[in-house]
């Protein structure tokens, strides 16, 4: 079979949303990509569309679909790549582009190799076995949580003596915000650092409901924790990001964010809140989840490949 592949753009997003739904269907059972987020991934400001995008057509349908960007400038690149099971040469065609694009990106930082990773379900749509024979090897997986939600339980939580828990309400707090993000994840697996307008970008400043982001602080530390959600996902309430500094762990901080994260979807009518964690999190991360009512949805794998 014969496919056709061109670059993507922002006005092929509807047809990119429509084929990924279609790919949840089978992987999750259920649609849960929303148009916002494809042209989102495509305005991202380290990707050109027009090198870093691919679409493979089956005569006139969409049936593969890959994107790469690079915020590391360095040797660090990160791929995605989607196909319907029954077009895996298209697969072969959108990764082989992928990975020779990544390549050249890296050189291009003057790095000596490429490591890129690539985020798939752990039943995906794509053959594995593709990814095994290029050399590509799972380093990590992750869950997406979910929980329901109950209007009349889910109440904003009492603070205890010496915590305040505020929104961010200005550029100030914002900013706050950012530097509480880097210093809660830098010891996290595959963190990359962010200076304060590319984090803005990666948070999509301009379209987020900042009342649904939350600073927890204490009298003896100050501002020690954060919480970023969303209220833009059709299918479900999203925590975005949840931090809280390596010194103010263990004192329940963590779970107070999320209560009130609960406590304010359920107030806007919502039946489900998600995240997503890292099963190999070191900080308690997904025993707290646990504790905190959310189970599993899915899970997801990272892939790496080294390439030179």
């Amino acid at each position: 079979m014969s496919y056709r592949l061109r670059p993507a753009a922002l006005s092929d997003a509807p047809a990119v949303t429509e084929l990924l739904n279609d790919i949840d269907r089978i992987e999750i059972g259920r649609a849960e990509t929303d148009l916002h987020m494809v042209e989102a991934d495509l305005k991202h400001p380290d990707t050109d569309p027009e090198r870093d995008s691919w679409l493979a057509f089956d005569g006139s349908r969409l049936v593969a679909y890959g994107l790469l960007w690079d915020e590391s400038n360095g040797e660090r690149i990160d791929v995605d790549h989607y196909v319907l099971p029954d077009h895996q040469e298209a697969g072969r065609h959108v990764l082989e582009a992928l990975e020779a694009r990544a390549r050249e990106k890296a050189r291009g930082n003057g790095a000596a190799r490429a490591v890129v990773h690539l985020q798939l379900n752990v039943a995906p749509t794509l053959d594995t076995a593709l990814l095994r024979e290029r050399g590509w090897s799972v380093v990590r997986r992750y869950h997406v949580l979910e929980r329901a939600l109950r209007p009349g339980a889910d109440r904003v939580p009492e603070t205890p003596a010496g915590v305040r828990v505020r929104s961010c309400v200005d550029a100030a707090d914002r900013a706050r915000v950012h530097e509480l993000y880097q210093d809660s994840f830098a010891e996290h697996f595959d963190f990359q650092p962010r200076a304060l307008p590319q984090w803005l970008h990666d948070v999509d400043a301009d379209g987020l409901d900042w009342s649904l982001v939350w600073i927890v602080a204490t009298e003896d530390l100050g501002d020690a924790g954060f919480l970023i959600a969303r209220d833009d996902r059709a299918a479900m309430g999203w925590i975005r990001s949840i931090g809280v500094r390596r010194e103010a762990r263990g004192r329940g901080l963590g779970g107070l964010l999320l209560r009130h994260a609960f406590a304010a979807f359920a107030a806007r009518g919502r039946d489900t809140v998600g995240l997503g964690v890292d099963t190999s999190n070191a900080t308690g991360a997904p025993e707290l989840y646990a504790r905190n009512g959310m189970g599993v949805h899915y899970a997801v794998d990272t892939w790496e490949t080294v390439l030179s």
